[in-house]
C-alpha cells in the first residue's frame, strides 16, 4: 500500500513551486525570486510576476538565498566565499559556508553574485540594437543601421555571433551600403585559457573594397565572466582576402589583438561596454589596421535599453591615414 500512496501524491509534489530565494524588507513585506545580483547599494530580484525588481539596499533587513553565492565584502572586512545565506536580524545575515555559520552585517557586503558551474551551466546572452539617423536641411540624409550581437555556451564550447547592416542615402542617392558578419568559435582549455577559430565576411556596394573575406586562430584569456560583466583579450593570425570593384583581388595575414569588455553598474541598469581589433600585417604597404567601439547603454526595462556608441575605423599605411568615426545613437532588444 506504501508504494500505492506514494504514487497518488507525486503529482501533487511534481506541482509544487520550485524553492526561492527570500528578501526581507525594512517596511516588514516579503519577496520571493530569485537573487541575481548585490551590487553598488542595489539587489536585483528576478519574479515571476514582476519580471527583474531593483531593490535599494538601503530598504533590504535581511535575505535568504537557497543556492551557494559568490559574497565579496568590502575592503579590509575579510575575503570573499562561496556560502548560502539565511535571514537574521534586521540588518544582517549569516554566511553559511565550509560547515560554518557566520553573522555579517549587510553593509559589510560589497557584492552578492550567483556561482556560476563551469561547464555545466547554459548561458546565452545577446543584444540588437536599431538606430535612425534624418536630417533635412541643404543635404537630406537617411541613415539606417542594424546591430546583432549574441554569444551562447555550454562546458567547453562559445559560439559568438556578430551582424550589423548600414545603408545611407544623401539625396536621394546610395552612399554607404554594407553588412558585415562574424563568427568565432572558442574552445575553453580551462576556466581562463581558450582557443578560438573566427570567420569574417564583409560586402560593400560602394567602396572600393567590394568583400572582404578572413580567417583567423589563437589563443585568449578570458579574464573575468559574471553577472556584473565581461573582459576578454584574444590574438589571432588571420588571414584576410579582398575582392575589388573594379575586379582585382588580394590577400594579406595580419596579427591581431582583440578585446571583448563590458561591465554593468547602478544595479545592472547602465552597461558600459567596449570592442575592437588592432592588426598588424605581415606583408602589405599597410602598417596597421583599427577597429574599435566604445558605448553606454541604459536600460528602460529588463528587456528594451537606449545605447550611444562611438565607433572608430583606421588605416595606417605607406599613403598616409585614413580614419572615420561614427556617432550612433540606438534603440534595442537585450536577453
Amino acid at each position: 500500500m506504501l508504494p500505492l500512496r506514494l504514487l497518488l501524491l507525486l503529482p501533487l509534489f511534481l506541482s509544487l513551486p520550485a524553492v526561492a530565494d527570500s528578501v526581507w524588507l525594512t517596511n516588514g513585506d516579503r519577496l520571493t525570486g530569485q537573487v541575481r545580483l548585490y551590487d553598488g547599494g542595489t539587489l536585483l530580484l528576478e519574479t515571476d510576476y514582476g519580471g527583474l525588481v531593483r531593490i535599494s539596499g538601503k530598504s533590504v533587513a535581511t535575505l535568504e538565498t537557497r543556492s551557494v553565492m559568490l559574497v565579496r565584502p568590502h575592503r579590509l572586512q575579510g575575503s570573499r566565499v562561496y556560502a548560502q545565506l539565511r535571514p537574521a536580524t534586521p540588518g544582517h545575515v549569516y554566511l553559511i559556508y565550509n560547515g560554518e555559520t557566520r553573522l555579517v552585517r549587510l553593509t559589510d557586503i560589497r557584492q552578492i553574485l550567483p556561482r556560476r558551474q563551469f561547464l555545466e551551466e547554459w548561458i546565452w546572452r545577446g543584444s540588437i540594437d536599431f538606430s535612425v539617423d534624418i536630417q533635412r536641411g541643404d543635404t537630406d540624409i537617411d541613415d539606417h543601421d542594424i546591430a546583432v550581437t549574441t554569444d551562447f555556451r555550454h562546458g567547453d564550447w562559445r559560439h559568438n555571433l556578430r551582424g550589423e547592416y548600414n545603408r545611407e542615402y544623401k539625396d536621394d542617392v546610395r552612399s554607404v551600403d554594407n553588412w558585415h558578419t562574424q563568427y568565432a568559435l572558442d574552445y575553453f582549455i580551462d576556466e581562463k585559457w581558450f582557443w578560438q577559430g573566427r570567420l569574417q565576411y564583409r560586402r560593400d556596394d560602394i567602396e572600393e573594397i567590394a568583400r572582404r573575406r578572413s580567417i583567423g586562430s589563437g589563443p585568449g584569456y578570458q579574464f573575468w565572466d559574471n553577472e556584473l560583466g565581461a573582459l576578454s583579450l584574444t590574438s589571432l593570425l588571420n588571414r584576410d582576402d579582398f575582392d575589388y570593384a573594379d575586379g582585382g583581388a588580394a590577400r594579406t595575414y595580419t596579427v591581431a589583438m582583440k578585446w571583448d569588455y563590458n561591465r554593468f553598474l547602478v544595479g545592472k541598469a547602465i552597461e558600459v561596454f567596449s570592442s575592437g581589433e588592432v592588426g598588424l600585417p605581415l606583408s602589405s604597404s599597410v602598417s596597421e589596421k583599427l577597429d574599435a567601439q566604445i558605448g553606454l547603454r541604459y536600460r528602460l526595462t529588463s528587456w528594451a535599453s537606449f545605447s550611444t556608441r562611438i565607433e572608430w575605423d583606421r588605416v595606417t599605411g605607406d599613403d598616409g591615414r585614413i580614419s572615420l568615426r561614427r556617432y550612433i545613437m540606438s534603440l534595442g532588444v537585450n536577453w
